[in-house]
């Protein structure tokens, strides 16, 4: 079974409007989904027996800048029982980033989001129990956004990156 095989089923279950962009000639080939449609395409893909995406390897973000006034979230779904993997990109306004929680669908979707969430600042709504995973609670800032600026104190000590 192929990328365009799953691509095409979501076409044809959502239409052609939802996937804003295709990209087969990747390395990991990725159709960029209308945001407001991720919950659903999702539950569909993990849903449905042709395809049966019973695990999210991975979520992760990506801030694009200030030029482009973007920030991005990627889904990596593997089938096991197909041995098929698809990814499936959303892209987020950089000011606001806000994205549908797919908790609901993959359990492990809690952990990412959280991580996600807690490097990126990008909120994911409805998400169970959204707040820092790998930092403490009182840090200041998302570290992986390109405008990110260090602390230099932490809790009246000297936080030193050299």
């Amino acid at each position: 079974m192929s990328f365009e095989v799953v691509k095409n089923a979501i076409v044809a279950q959502f239409g052609e409007s939802a996937i804003v962009s295709s990209h087969e000639a990747a390395i990991q080939p990725f159709i960029v989904l209308k945001t407001e449609l991720l919950l659903e395409v999702c539950a569909a893909l993990q849903s449905n027996p042709d395809f049966y995406f019973d695990h999210l390897s991975c979520i992760t973000g990506i801030d694009n800048g200030e030029e482009k006034k973007s920030m991005e979230v990627i889904y990596h779904l593997y089938s096991i029982t197909k041995n098929l993997h698809f990814v499936i990109k959303v892209v987020l306004d950089r000011e606001t980033p806000s994205v549908p929680s797919i908790t609901s669908i993959w359990g492990t979707a809690n952990w990412h989001e959280r991580e996600t969430f807690d490097l990126f600042g990008i909120h994911f709504e409805g998400h169970p129990d959204l707040r820092r995973i790998l930092l403490p609670a009182n840090w200041e800032g998302f570290p992986l956004r390109k405008d990110y600026t260090t602390q230099e104190y932490f809790h009246g000590v000297k936080v030193d990156y050299e």
